[in-house]
């Protein structure tokens, strides 16, 4: 793994994809791969120093064609795209085309927004584990979890993945908070985590993990915090700088640069970023060159492995949907990899597709909005499986499949755990 490093991780991904272009079998330090039975098939990894990414096809090579999402970042830029605190609802209800009553006002008038708006005692005060989404655009908004807003009283991280249709009314956004530290506002709506393309980034696998399995706002603020010392201690000119700050919500011994607790800022911090970059940029700094090869090989997703072991799975519904969350994804993957570990060994594409292939039954869950899409959560021994699958007209397909392996057997099915603002003031 280290002599790949040495070579780059572009180099890496373009020997890999050398080895498919006459069709012939996937190959491995093991030899040859006879094909699996499952959907897709794992081809040759990108290694770069603690990371390895196996990129993964569809078996079949069939696409459901081009998608018609909106990605968070993209819908945010545009302003196409508006999430604000809970409280600040009825500034977000936007008005239908249809004439109101004389003499009454429009937010009123159930002829003029076309359908009730949600109870106003839901969003009455502030909650940290709800958001207020709307989707102006004239797309389907496609969110996956793991993607992190900033911006008004703390910076928040997404659940779950789902789908906002184009036109639909405010939603109630499940999110976690990832800024433990703050509840005061410092803008009234939310922005995305990085303004340039370039080092945009979503929460790490490790912390990814407890807001979509745990489902526990203690337990998503404890993998913060441990994220943040362990990518202080990577960057040690970062670590000079940091402070210790006890008086956040998620217990004594919160880490912060400059005085945040906040996981977004520490990830903007520039030692912080600059390590993450150096694990993610053999391949970023080639980026059209890697998704020209992506796209030739029509991949679709990645399977993950960090220190030897093999911890998550991407699959997303076609390629383009793939080279658009590429720069986020690639990036907590590096975030992920400055975590401490021993790597004892290094996974093989028959390990990788082993555990893309492993049954998926067991337990499930599932919750929908009809005619948009569902949301299925299926538990099977040390691993946990979420599929986003699209409802809407003419495009009933899996958007995105989030696969992953379970540190940890407990789990939970309650509703995420609400924090009390009001306590820690």
């Amino acid at each position: 793994m280290k002599n790949l490093g040495r070579i780059g991780l572009a180099g890496a991904l373009l020997l890999a994809f050398a080895a498919f272009e006459q069709g012939s079998g996937v190959k491995a330090a093991g030899g040859p791969q006879e094909p699996e039975n499952g959907p897709y098939r794992v081809l040759a990894p990108i290694e770069s120093d603690n990371l390895l990414l196996f990129p993964v096809v569809r078996a079949n090579s069939k696409s459901p064609g081009a998608t018609p999402f909106l990605t968070l970042d993209e819908g945010i830029k545009s302003g196409e795209v508006e999430v604000t605190e809970a409280d600040r609802v009825r500034g977000l209800v936007r008005p239908r085309r249809v004439a109101p009553s004389v003499g009454v006002p429009p937010y009123q008038d159930d002829r003029y927004r076309g359908a009730p708006q949600p109870d106003e005692d839901t969003y009455r005060g502030d909650q940290v584990n709800t958001l207020v989404l709307v989707n102006h655009s004239d797309k389907p908004l496609l969110l996956l979890a793991g993607e992190i807003v900033t911006g008004g009283k703390q910076d928040r991280v997404i659940a779950k993945d789902r789908i906002v249709p184009a036109g639909a009314d405010p939603i109630d956004l499940s999110v976690f908070c990832i800024e433990p530290g703050r509840w005061t506002e410092n803008s009234p709506t939310f922005g995305a985590a990085a303004k340039a393309p370039s080092h945009s980034f979503m929460v790490q696998p490790s912390v990814r993990e407890k807001a979509m399995v745990a489902k526990d706002q203690q337990q998503v603020w404890s993998s913060v915090q441990g994220s943040i010392s362990q990518m202080y201690a990577a960057a040690p000119m970062a670590s000079a700088s940091r402070s210790l700050d006890s008086s956040g919500p998620g217990g004594s011994g919160y880490y912060s640069s400059m005085g945040t607790t906040s996981y977004a800022q520490v990830m903007q911090d520039s030692a912080v970023s600059a390590k993450v970059d150096e694990e993610a940029a053999k391949v970023m700094k080639s980026r059209e060159q890697v998704m020209a090869q992506l796209r030739q090989e029509h991949a679709v997703g990645v399977v993950v492995a960090v220190h030897g072991e093999i911890v998550w799975a991407d699959l997303f519904a076609d390629t383009d949907l793939l080279s658009r969350y590429w720069t986020k994804l690639v990036r907590s993957y590096a975030a992920e990899s400055l975590t401490e570990g021993e790597t004892d060994s290094v996974p093989t594409v028959a390990t990788a597709q082993h555990f893309l292939d492993a049954p998926s039954g067991g337990t499930e869950t599932s919750e929908s909005e009809v005619g948009v899409y569902r949301y299925r959560e299926l538990r099977s021994g040390s691993t946990e499986t979420f599929v986003l699958e699209s409802l809407l007209p003419g495009a009933g397909y899996d958007v995105h499949i989030s696969k992953l392996k379970l540190k940890t057997v407990e789990h939970h099915t309650k509703p995420p755990q609400m924090y009390r603002p009001e306590i820690y003031r």
